[in-house]
Protein backbone atom coordinates (compact mmCIF):
# COMPACT_ATOMS: atom_id res chain seq x y z
CA UNK A 1 0.00 0.00 0.00
CA UNK A 2 1.31 3.45 -0.83
CA UNK A 3 2.34 5.93 1.85
CA UNK A 4 -0.66 7.82 3.19
CA UNK A 5 -0.12 11.56 3.47
CA UNK A 6 -0.35 13.56 6.71
CA UNK A 7 -0.69 17.05 5.28
CA UNK A 8 -3.77 18.27 7.19
CA UNK A 9 -2.51 18.33 10.76
CA UNK A 10 -2.59 22.11 11.20
CA UNK A 11 -5.12 23.55 13.63
CA UNK A 12 -8.35 24.72 12.02
CA UNK A 13 -11.22 26.91 13.18
CA UNK A 14 -14.11 25.31 15.02
CA UNK A 15 -17.01 24.25 12.81
CA UNK A 16 -20.60 25.27 13.34
CA UNK A 17 -21.56 21.56 13.55
CA UNK A 18 -20.92 19.61 16.73
CA UNK A 19 -21.41 15.81 16.81
CA UNK A 20 -24.03 14.81 19.38
CA UNK A 21 -25.30 11.35 18.39
CA UNK A 22 -22.67 9.23 20.15
CA UNK A 23 -21.02 9.51 23.57
CA UNK A 24 -17.58 9.49 21.96
CA UNK A 25 -16.54 10.51 18.47
CA UNK A 26 -14.42 7.38 18.13
CA UNK A 27 -16.39 4.18 18.43
CA UNK A 28 -15.47 0.50 18.58
CA UNK A 29 -17.27 -2.13 16.54
CA UNK A 30 -17.27 -5.80 17.55
CA UNK A 31 -17.44 -8.26 14.65
CA UNK A 32 -20.74 -10.05 15.24
CA UNK A 33 -21.40 -11.99 12.01
CA UNK A 34 -23.70 -15.00 12.45
CA UNK A 35 -24.26 -16.21 8.89
CA UNK A 36 -23.95 -19.68 7.51
CA UNK A 37 -21.11 -20.08 5.04
CA UNK A 38 -21.60 -21.87 1.75
CA UNK A 39 -20.31 -25.07 3.42
CA UNK A 40 -23.21 -24.82 5.90
CA UNK A 41 -21.15 -23.88 8.95
CA UNK A 42 -22.65 -21.11 11.05
CA UNK A 43 -20.32 -18.41 12.31
CA UNK A 44 -20.60 -16.67 15.65
CA UNK A 45 -17.82 -14.12 15.92
CA UNK A 46 -18.91 -12.85 19.33
CA UNK A 47 -18.33 -16.35 20.66
CA UNK A 48 -15.06 -17.10 18.86
CA UNK A 49 -13.54 -13.80 20.00
CA UNK A 50 -14.87 -14.44 23.56
CA UNK A 51 -16.46 -11.01 23.49
CA UNK A 52 -19.73 -12.51 24.70
CA UNK A 53 -17.93 -13.75 27.83
CA UNK A 54 -15.62 -10.74 28.29
CA UNK A 55 -18.05 -8.01 27.26
CA UNK A 56 -17.78 -5.92 30.44
CA UNK A 57 -13.99 -6.11 30.42
CA UNK A 58 -13.89 -5.24 26.71
CA UNK A 59 -16.09 -2.19 27.28
CA UNK A 60 -13.91 -1.09 30.21
CA UNK A 61 -10.76 -1.46 28.18
CA UNK A 62 -12.18 0.60 25.33
CA UNK A 63 -13.30 3.25 27.81
CA UNK A 64 -9.68 3.61 28.93
CA UNK A 65 -8.87 4.46 25.31
CA UNK A 66 -11.60 7.11 25.20
CA UNK A 67 -14.18 4.92 23.40
CA UNK A 68 -17.56 5.16 25.13
CA UNK A 69 -19.75 4.15 22.17
CA UNK A 70 -19.69 0.80 20.39
CA UNK A 71 -21.40 -1.25 17.72
CA UNK A 72 -22.37 -4.69 18.94
CA UNK A 73 -24.74 -7.45 17.89
CA UNK A 74 -27.88 -9.28 18.94
CA UNK A 75 -27.67 -12.87 17.69
CA UNK A 76 -31.13 -13.52 16.30
CA UNK A 77 -30.49 -17.23 15.78
CA UNK A 78 -29.84 -17.65 19.53
CA UNK A 79 -32.70 -15.43 20.64
CA UNK A 80 -35.48 -17.05 18.60
CA UNK A 81 -34.86 -20.79 18.39
CA UNK A 82 -38.62 -21.36 18.51
CA UNK A 83 -40.82 -19.09 16.35
CA UNK A 84 -42.27 -16.28 18.42
CA UNK A 85 -40.48 -17.21 21.65
CA UNK A 86 -37.46 -15.18 22.75
CA UNK A 87 -34.56 -16.25 24.91
CA UNK A 88 -32.61 -13.10 25.80
CA UNK A 89 -29.91 -14.87 27.81
CA UNK A 90 -27.29 -14.19 25.13
CA UNK A 91 -27.93 -10.43 25.06
CA UNK A 92 -29.00 -9.45 28.59
CA UNK A 93 -25.43 -9.71 29.97
CA UNK A 94 -24.30 -7.37 27.19
CA UNK A 95 -27.01 -4.79 27.90
CA UNK A 96 -26.22 -4.93 31.61
CA UNK A 97 -22.47 -4.70 31.04
CA UNK A 98 -23.00 -1.58 28.93
CA UNK A 99 -25.10 -0.07 31.72
CA UNK A 100 -22.49 -0.96 34.32
CA UNK A 101 -19.57 0.52 32.37
CA UNK A 102 -21.44 3.51 30.93
CA UNK A 103 -21.01 2.43 27.32
CA UNK A 104 -23.50 3.42 24.63
CA UNK A 105 -24.32 0.57 22.25
CA UNK A 106 -25.69 0.63 18.72
CA UNK A 107 -27.15 -2.84 18.20
CA UNK A 108 -27.13 -4.82 14.95
CA UNK A 109 -30.32 -6.91 14.93
CA UNK A 110 -29.43 -8.99 11.86
CA UNK A 111 -25.74 -9.23 10.99
CA UNK A 112 -26.10 -11.67 8.07
CA UNK A 113 -27.68 -14.50 10.10
CA UNK A 114 -31.21 -15.62 10.98
CA UNK A 115 -32.84 -18.57 12.79
CA UNK A 116 -32.61 -22.03 11.30
CA UNK A 117 -35.64 -23.20 9.35
CA UNK A 118 -36.68 -19.69 8.30
CA UNK A 119 -36.80 -18.96 4.56
CA UNK A 120 -35.27 -15.54 3.95
CA UNK A 121 -37.47 -15.02 0.88
CA UNK A 122 -40.72 -15.76 2.72
CA UNK A 123 -43.31 -13.43 4.19
CA UNK A 124 -42.64 -15.12 7.53
CA UNK A 125 -39.11 -13.73 7.49
CA UNK A 126 -40.40 -10.16 7.43
CA UNK A 127 -43.08 -10.82 10.02
CA UNK A 128 -40.77 -12.61 12.44
CA UNK A 129 -38.04 -10.03 12.03
CA UNK A 130 -40.47 -7.23 12.82
CA UNK A 131 -41.79 -9.03 15.91
CA UNK A 132 -38.27 -9.82 17.16
CA UNK A 133 -37.12 -6.22 16.53
CA UNK A 134 -40.05 -4.82 18.50
CA UNK A 135 -39.46 -7.30 21.32
CA UNK A 136 -35.82 -6.26 21.56
CA UNK A 137 -36.77 -2.58 21.69
CA UNK A 138 -39.17 -3.29 24.57
CA UNK A 139 -36.49 -5.30 26.38
CA UNK A 140 -33.95 -2.50 25.96
CA UNK A 141 -36.41 0.09 27.23
CA UNK A 142 -37.30 -2.03 30.25
CA UNK A 143 -33.65 -2.73 31.10
CA UNK A 144 -32.19 0.73 30.53
CA UNK A 145 -35.09 3.18 30.58
CA UNK A 146 -33.93 4.42 27.18
CA UNK A 147 -34.97 3.67 23.60
CA UNK A 148 -32.33 1.73 21.68
CA UNK A 149 -30.12 2.67 18.79
CA UNK A 150 -30.29 -0.13 16.20
CA UNK A 151 -29.19 -1.13 12.75
CA UNK A 152 -31.99 -3.47 11.63
CA UNK A 153 -30.13 -5.28 8.83
CA UNK A 154 -26.42 -4.71 8.43
CA UNK A 155 -25.05 -3.95 4.94
CA UNK A 156 -28.07 -4.77 2.80
CA UNK A 157 -26.12 -4.11 -0.41
CA UNK A 158 -23.16 -6.34 0.49
CA UNK A 159 -25.46 -8.94 2.05
CA UNK A 160 -27.57 -9.20 -1.10
CA UNK A 161 -24.48 -9.48 -3.32
CA UNK A 162 -22.60 -11.97 -1.13
CA UNK A 163 -25.65 -14.15 -0.47
CA UNK A 164 -27.62 -13.61 -3.67
CA UNK A 165 -25.05 -13.32 -6.44
CA UNK A 166 -21.64 -14.50 -5.20
CA UNK A 167 -22.89 -17.48 -3.16
CA UNK A 168 -20.48 -16.72 -0.31
CA UNK A 169 -23.04 -16.92 2.50
CA UNK A 170 -26.65 -17.76 3.19
CA UNK A 171 -28.87 -18.11 1.18
CA UNK A 172 -25.97 -19.04 -1.16
CA UNK A 173 -27.60 -18.02 -4.45
CA UNK A 174 -25.60 -17.18 -7.55
CA UNK A 175 -27.61 -14.93 -9.85
CA UNK A 176 -28.29 -11.25 -10.28
CA UNK A 177 -32.00 -11.98 -10.07
CA UNK A 178 -31.63 -13.60 -6.65
CA UNK A 179 -29.43 -10.73 -5.50
CA UNK A 180 -32.04 -8.18 -6.55
CA UNK A 181 -34.85 -10.06 -4.82
CA UNK A 182 -32.77 -10.58 -1.67
CA UNK A 183 -32.12 -6.85 -1.53
CA UNK A 184 -35.83 -6.09 -1.86
CA UNK A 185 -36.66 -8.63 0.85
CA UNK A 186 -34.04 -7.21 3.23
CA UNK A 187 -35.47 -3.75 2.64
CA UNK A 188 -38.95 -5.08 3.48
CA UNK A 189 -37.57 -6.55 6.70
CA UNK A 190 -35.66 -3.38 7.53
CA UNK A 191 -38.72 -1.17 7.11
CA UNK A 192 -40.90 -3.57 9.14
CA UNK A 193 -38.25 -3.92 11.84
CA UNK A 194 -37.61 -0.17 12.11
CA UNK A 195 -41.35 0.48 12.35
CA UNK A 196 -41.72 -2.09 15.12
CA UNK A 197 -38.77 -0.63 17.06
CA UNK A 198 -40.19 2.88 16.89
CA UNK A 199 -43.64 1.73 17.96
CA UNK A 200 -42.21 -0.19 20.92
CA UNK A 201 -39.75 2.52 21.97
CA UNK A 202 -40.48 6.00 20.58
CA UNK A 203 -37.31 8.00 20.13
CA UNK A 204 -35.23 5.05 18.95
CA UNK A 205 -32.54 5.94 16.43
CA UNK A 206 -32.25 3.82 13.32
CA UNK A 207 -28.89 3.34 11.59
CA UNK A 208 -28.89 2.35 7.91
CA UNK A 209 -25.41 0.99 7.24
CA UNK A 210 -23.91 0.01 3.88
CA UNK A 211 -20.51 0.05 2.16
CA UNK A 212 -19.33 3.16 0.33
CA UNK A 213 -17.58 2.02 -2.85
CA UNK A 214 -16.17 3.30 -6.12
CA UNK A 215 -15.73 0.93 -9.07
CA UNK A 216 -13.59 2.29 -11.90
CA UNK A 217 -13.80 1.09 -15.50
CA UNK A 218 -10.59 -0.03 -17.17
CA UNK A 219 -9.47 2.03 -20.20
CA UNK A 220 -10.72 -0.60 -22.68
CA UNK A 221 -14.12 -1.01 -21.00
CA UNK A 222 -17.43 0.67 -21.58
CA UNK A 223 -17.79 2.70 -18.37
CA UNK A 224 -21.56 2.15 -18.26
CA UNK A 225 -21.40 -1.15 -16.37
CA UNK A 226 -19.07 0.19 -13.68
CA UNK A 227 -21.30 3.26 -13.38
CA UNK A 228 -24.36 1.04 -12.97
CA UNK A 229 -22.63 -0.93 -10.21
CA UNK A 230 -21.72 2.30 -8.46
CA UNK A 231 -25.30 3.50 -8.64
CA UNK A 232 -26.44 0.16 -7.25
CA UNK A 233 -24.74 0.88 -3.94
CA UNK A 234 -27.49 3.45 -3.27
CA UNK A 235 -30.48 1.28 -4.13
CA UNK A 236 -31.10 0.00 -0.60
CA UNK A 237 -31.09 3.55 0.82
CA UNK A 238 -33.28 4.69 -2.08
CA UNK A 239 -35.80 1.94 -1.33
CA UNK A 240 -35.76 2.62 2.41
CA UNK A 241 -36.41 6.31 1.70
CA UNK A 242 -39.30 5.41 -0.62
CA UNK A 243 -37.61 6.86 -3.71
CA UNK A 244 -37.45 3.45 -5.40
CA UNK A 245 -39.92 0.58 -5.19
CA UNK A 246 -42.35 2.36 -2.84
CA UNK A 247 -44.40 -0.83 -2.59
CA UNK A 248 -41.73 -2.10 -0.17
CA UNK A 249 -42.94 0.40 2.42
CA UNK A 250 -40.06 2.85 2.46
CA UNK A 251 -40.57 6.51 3.34
CA UNK A 252 -38.31 9.53 3.87
CA UNK A 253 -38.56 9.29 7.65
CA UNK A 254 -37.25 5.71 7.51
CA UNK A 255 -33.81 7.02 6.52
CA UNK A 256 -32.66 8.31 9.89
CA UNK A 257 -28.86 8.05 10.24
CA UNK A 258 -26.59 6.81 7.43
CA UNK A 259 -23.60 4.64 8.27
CA UNK A 260 -20.92 4.22 5.61
CA UNK A 261 -18.40 1.38 5.70
CA UNK A 262 -15.10 2.14 4.02
CA UNK A 263 -12.01 -0.06 3.87
CA UNK A 264 -8.71 0.29 2.03
CA UNK A 265 -10.04 -1.85 -0.84
CA UNK A 266 -13.48 -0.21 -1.29
CA UNK A 267 -12.34 1.23 -4.61
CA UNK A 268 -11.28 -1.14 -7.36
CA UNK A 269 -10.95 -1.74 -11.09
CA UNK A 270 -14.03 -3.27 -12.64
CA UNK A 271 -13.90 -6.95 -13.59
CA UNK A 272 -10.92 -9.24 -13.58
CA UNK A 273 -9.00 -9.43 -10.32
CA UNK A 274 -10.69 -6.31 -8.89
CA UNK A 275 -7.37 -4.63 -8.17
CA UNK A 276 -7.76 -2.13 -5.33
CA UNK A 277 -7.26 1.58 -6.01
CA UNK A 278 -5.63 3.20 -2.99
CA UNK A 279 -4.91 6.88 -2.37
CA UNK A 280 -2.55 8.15 -5.05
CA UNK A 281 -3.60 5.62 -7.70
CA UNK A 282 -5.05 6.94 -10.98
CA UNK A 283 -8.82 6.75 -10.82
CA UNK A 284 -8.98 6.83 -7.03
CA UNK A 285 -11.59 9.25 -5.71
CA UNK A 286 -10.77 10.94 -2.39
CA UNK A 287 -12.93 9.66 0.44
CA UNK A 288 -13.97 13.24 1.23
CA UNK A 289 -15.62 13.51 -2.18
CA UNK A 290 -17.53 10.26 -1.68
CA UNK A 291 -18.80 11.52 1.67
CA UNK A 292 -19.84 14.85 0.20
CA UNK A 293 -21.73 12.96 -2.50
CA UNK A 294 -23.68 10.83 0.00
CA UNK A 295 -24.67 13.88 2.04
CA UNK A 296 -25.68 15.86 -1.04
CA UNK A 297 -27.93 12.99 -2.03
CA UNK A 298 -29.67 12.33 1.30
CA UNK A 299 -29.12 15.28 3.65
CA UNK A 300 -28.89 12.96 6.65
CA UNK A 301 -26.33 12.75 9.46
CA UNK A 302 -23.55 10.34 8.58
CA UNK A 303 -21.02 8.31 10.52
CA UNK A 304 -18.14 6.10 9.45
CA UNK A 305 -19.64 2.81 10.61
CA UNK A 306 -16.69 0.60 9.69
CA UNK A 307 -13.07 1.19 8.71
CA UNK A 308 -9.85 -0.74 9.27
CA UNK A 309 -6.85 -2.37 7.66
CA UNK A 310 -4.62 -5.23 8.72
CA UNK A 311 -1.12 -5.14 10.14
CA UNK A 312 1.17 -2.18 10.64
CA UNK A 313 -0.86 0.04 8.30
CA UNK A 314 -3.51 0.41 11.00
CA UNK A 315 -2.29 3.77 12.30
CA UNK A 316 -1.50 5.32 8.86
CA UNK A 317 -4.90 4.19 7.58
CA UNK A 318 -6.72 5.79 10.49
CA UNK A 319 -4.72 8.95 9.89
CA UNK A 320 -5.83 9.02 6.25
CA UNK A 321 -9.50 8.36 7.07
CA UNK A 322 -9.52 11.07 9.74
CA UNK A 323 -7.95 13.63 7.41
CA UNK A 324 -10.60 12.87 4.80
CA UNK A 325 -13.42 13.01 7.35
CA UNK A 326 -12.24 16.41 8.59
CA UNK A 327 -12.07 17.66 5.01
CA UNK A 328 -15.66 16.46 4.43
CA UNK A 329 -16.79 18.14 7.66
CA UNK A 330 -15.21 21.41 6.55
CA UNK A 331 -17.19 21.02 3.33
CA UNK A 332 -20.41 20.91 5.35
CA UNK A 333 -20.98 17.18 5.90
CA UNK A 334 -22.33 16.48 9.44
CA UNK A 335 -20.26 13.45 10.40
CA UNK A 336 -21.15 12.11 13.82
CA UNK A 337 -18.27 9.73 14.45
CA UNK A 338 -15.76 7.15 13.25
CA UNK A 339 -16.07 3.49 14.24
CA UNK A 340 -12.95 1.33 14.33
CA UNK A 341 -14.38 -1.87 12.92
CA UNK A 342 -13.49 -4.36 14.01
CA UNK A 343 -12.06 -2.93 17.20
CA UNK A 344 -11.10 -6.46 18.26
CA UNK A 345 -9.02 -8.58 15.86
CA UNK A 346 -10.64 -11.88 14.94
CA UNK A 347 -10.37 -15.07 12.90
CA UNK A 348 -11.28 -15.00 9.21
CA UNK A 349 -14.70 -16.07 8.04
CA UNK A 350 -13.59 -18.85 5.70
CA UNK A 351 -10.23 -20.13 6.89
CA UNK A 352 -9.76 -19.11 10.55
CA UNK A 353 -6.81 -16.96 9.49
CA UNK A 354 -5.89 -14.42 12.14
CA UNK A 355 -6.94 -10.95 10.98
CA UNK A 356 -4.83 -8.39 12.89
CA UNK A 357 -7.01 -5.35 12.24
CA UNK A 358 -8.22 -4.17 15.65
CA UNK A 359 -7.21 -1.83 18.42
CA UNK A 360 -7.45 -4.86 20.71
CA UNK A 361 -5.78 -8.16 19.86
CA UNK A 362 -7.43 -11.56 20.12
CA UNK A 363 -6.08 -13.75 22.91
CA UNK A 364 -6.93 -17.35 23.68
CA UNK A 365 -6.63 -16.90 27.45
CA UNK A 366 -6.86 -14.10 29.99
CA UNK A 367 -9.26 -11.18 30.24
CA UNK A 368 -7.08 -8.14 29.52
CA UNK A 369 -6.57 -7.79 25.78
CA UNK A 370 -3.26 -6.57 24.40
CA UNK A 371 -3.68 -3.41 22.36
CA UNK A 372 -2.01 -2.12 19.21
CA UNK A 373 0.10 0.71 20.57
CA UNK A 374 0.65 2.72 17.39
CA UNK A 375 -3.07 2.67 16.57
CA UNK A 376 -3.92 3.76 20.12
CA UNK A 377 -1.46 6.65 19.90
CA UNK A 378 -2.81 7.71 16.51
CA UNK A 379 -6.39 7.63 17.76
CA UNK A 380 -5.45 9.80 20.75
CA UNK A 381 -3.83 12.32 18.43
CA UNK A 382 -6.88 12.30 16.17
CA UNK A 383 -9.19 12.85 19.14
CA UNK A 384 -7.33 16.08 19.86
CA UNK A 385 -7.61 17.20 16.23
CA UNK A 386 -11.36 16.55 16.16
CA UNK A 387 -11.76 18.35 19.48
CA UNK A 388 -10.01 21.36 17.94
CA UNK A 389 -12.21 21.15 14.85
CA UNK A 390 -15.67 20.62 16.29
CA UNK A 391 -15.47 20.01 19.99
CA UNK A 392 -15.85 16.24 19.58
CA UNK A 393 -14.61 14.19 22.52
Amino acid sequence: MQHISTNLRAAVPELGFRPTLFRSFFMGGFECSTHRRRDGQRLDLLRTTRHDALVAQDYRQLKRHGIRSVRDGVRWHLVETTPGRYDWSSVLPMIRAAQEVGTQVAWDLCHYGWPDGLDVFSGAFVDRFAAYSGAFARLHLEETGEPPMVCPVNEISFFSWAGGEAGLMNPCCTSQEHSDELKRQLVRATVAGATAVREAAPGSRILMIDPLINIVARPEQDPAEAAARNEGQFHAWEMIAGRMSPELGGAPEMLDVIGVNYYWNNQWLHGGLREALVPGDPGHTPLRDLLVGVYARYQRPIFMAETSIEGEERAPWLNYVCEEVRAAMRAGVPIEGICLYPVLSHLGWDDDRYCPNGLLELQVEGEEREFHESLALEMENQRRLFADLCGAS
